[in-house]
């Protein structure tokens, strides 16, 4: 994938915070999931322990949990610094300040760490990047992907989406996407493309940390 670890930012979700971005129920959890994207989150790590089945996606993979775990301490205090500096773009509710933050992620990379070195993890963690991945057609129930796609509009271009979209629906017959906005909160400059080639639909979830995010895109086969 030639991914350089030193151009990485880990930033791991938890559990709790797939259910309210996803508003996934209990028969949702039940499907065969696929996470794009999925980094250092304990989603799959926190299923896995419920004995459902969840396979992870992300080129960061390929490197081992001593050097993800080393890269996590090296942007820490960054990450938490620019949320400081950045208080009035986030909702402080659910998660109730900069502190309760970082507890909340380290804790979720520490699951993750411990799951991704345990031994089998890797069945459940493959080294593969949108928009290309080497599963088969209809393999999942429903496929996820939290925080890469829109979030980052400014830097992957409309066809690089569409690309994407397109992959992840011919291996998952349901997809949800979240969220929808770009990095400063604004709605993706590419959502009404997505929507108007795949008819997707916006819904409205129960998540809000950044300001205004608080949709996601759900698309059918």
């Amino acid at each position: 994938m030639a991914v350089k670890l030193d151009r990485v930012v880990p930033w791991g979700r938890s559990f709790d915070e797939y259910v309210r971005m996803f508003a996934l129920s209990e028969e949702d959890l039940g499907r065969g999931i696929l996470d794009c994207a999925a980094g250092p989150s304990s989603f799959n790590a926190e299923m896995f322990a419920l004995g459902r089945r969840v396979v992870s996606c992300d080129p960061v993979y390929e490197f081992s949990a001593e050097q993800i775990r080393a890269r996590v301490a090296e942007v820490r205090d960054d990450m938490i610094g620019q949320v400081r500096e950045q208080l009035w773009q986030f909702v402080w509710e659910w998660i109730g300040s900069p502190e309760h933050l970082e507890e909340l992620r380290m804790g979720a990379m520490e699951k993750f760490l411990t799951d991704f070195s345990s031994v089998g993890a890797r069945q459940r963690y493959r080294v593969a990047a949108l928009p290309s991945l080497e599963l088969g057609d209809g393999e999942f129930g429903l496929g996820l992907c939290s925080h890469f796609l829109f979030l980052y509009s400014e830097w992957l271009d409309e066809g690089f989406h569409v690309d994407s979209v397109r992959e992840m629906l011919r291996v998952a017959g349901e997809v949800r996407i979240f969220p929808v906005t770009e990095m400063d909160g604004r709605v993706s400059r590419h959502l009404a493309k997505v929507r108007e080639e795949f008819d997707g639909e916006l819904v409205k979830v129960s998540y809000e940390f950044l300001k205004g995010a608080n949709q996601m895109l759900v698309l059918r086969r």
